[in-house]
């Protein structure tokens, strides 16, 4: 059999990609206003607000290998014991992970008092955070293979979509969202390494210690630059729910999610292009596929922006009309951060500069965290301000990216000949 040019495999694996994310649309736009309003503002804001602190585990466990392991798949793609030893290795490291990130919770749960009061809702979201750690997106987006990424996330959002119909009626029925959202992460998790072990003919066995402090090494750059982003990403929702009321934090939660979905819009893009451009160097396929990205999201920015009180109330009801002012202030957030995203790691990173990317995740999150807490000193931490703030680390981002870009001339970059 012919193998496949490059250009097609990004082809595939970007619609692949799409389609994930077409039907991650398309369930909250079905589950967000079904929850908002059975549920209620408060124990909206109560449910997200668990997914929004676990997100740090989320972040922990991942320890930068969604990004480092990509890369080594990508290039050891005709190593197959390679590419065992990495699996096993990534995978081993992950279970450490877990089991700290469990006992870190049991402390939080006995020392914070919102976290004590909503024990149980905490412990149940905590196992979305074991279906993420084991679920191999790495190893699929590796070895450029996405279609079974597709098939699996598809699959288990539905499910978790007719579930959430089913069983929850009331308020009184908010912990079954974390059962019925966790359950749908452990489920595709364990498919997911079945799939892998499976189709692509893997060797699980327990990884050699060795090989698990080699990972831990490679990937704690990555870990570091995603950790920072978390920072800036997910600290303002954290911060709003000790200092705020769950009403308040429904609101932000609201417009959060709608920024989130029109962020995401280029994740497709950016997970493809990555693998591609860091096995073909081949910038002159980048800008073309950069130019039409961005000027697409120019456009759905504007759009949100004018529609936004009608899109709270179509999503949400009237009860959550007020966060519409939330979300046009992350209509400039997305701007920034759709953009600066499509640079990073898809171009800078991808050619080599990978420093460079995540020294501008530290940087920004450094700048994130100490307005935060100025703005805390100060009294003036609040729904508005917290929003105002999630602009700052993007444009940040951004001017650093367009820096290397220009400093290394990636923009003129010249593919090579084979």
């Amino acid at each position: 059999m012919k193998p496949k040019s490059d250009k097609k495999v990004l082809l595939e694996n970007s619609i692949a990609i799409a389609l994930t994310q077409i039907v991650s649309y398309v369930i909250p736009l079905v589950s967000l206003p079904y929850l908002s309003r059975v549920l209620g503002v408060e124990k909206f804001g109560i449910v997200f607000w668990a997914q929004s602190c676990i997100m740090y585990f989320r972040i922990f466990t991942e320890y930068g290998f969604n990004l480092s392991a990509v890369r080594e798949i990508a290039v050891n793609h005709a190593n197959k014991q390679k590419i065992s030893e990495i699996f096993n290795a990534v995978l081993g490291a992950k279970f450490i992970l877990i089991s700290i990130s469990l006992i870190v919770l049991t402390c939080m749960i006995l020392v914070i008092p919102q976290f004590r009061k909503e024990w149980l809702l905490f412990y149940l979201t905590f196992f979305l955070v074991v279906g993420d750690a084991i679920y191999p997106m790495w190893y699929f987006q590796g070895i450029e293979h996405m279609k079974y990424v597709t098939f699996l996330k598809i699959v288990s959002q539905i499910i978790f979509l007719l579930l959430i119909f089913i069983f929850v009626k009331s308020s009184d029925d908010y912990l079954l969202v974390a059962v019925l959202n966790s359950l749908g992460f452990i489920v595709a998790g364990v498919i997911g390494v079945y799939m892998a072990v499976k189709r692509f003919d893997l060797k699980l066995a327990l990884p050699r210690w060795n090989d698990i402090k080699q990972e831990f090494k490679y990937s704690t750059e990555f870990f570091f630059a995603r950790a920072s982003e978390t920072f800036y990403t997910n600290t303002n929702s954290f911060v709003l729910g000790l200092v705020a009321t769950p009403i308040l934090v429904g609101y932000y939660v609201a417009a959060e999610k709608i920024l989130q979905a029109v962020h995401n819009l280029t994740a497709p893009v950016g997970i493809a292009l990555y693998p591609f451009i860091a096995k073909t160097k081949n910038v002159t396929v980048y800008k073309k596929i950069f130019y039409l990205t961005a000027f697409s999201m120019l456009l759905i920015i504007g759009i949100v922006w004018f529609i936004a009180p009608d899109l709270i109330k179509i999503f949400y009801g009237n009860d959550m009309l007020p966060a519409y002012k939330t979300l046009r202030i992350f209509c400039a957030t997305v701007l920034f951060s759709s953009i600066s995203g499509l640079i990073g790691y898809p171009l800078v990173a991808a050619m080599g500069y990978t420093k460079l990317v995540n020294r501008s995740l530290s940087i920004a999150a450094f700048l994130h965290i100490s307005v935060l807490g100025i703005l805390y000193m100060i009294g003036k931490l609040n729904i508005t301000t917290i929003a105002c703030l999630t602009v700052l680390p993007y444009a940040v981002m951004l001017s650093i990216r367009v820096y290397g870009v220009v400093k290394y001339k990636l923009w003129s970059y010249k593919q090579k000949e084979e």
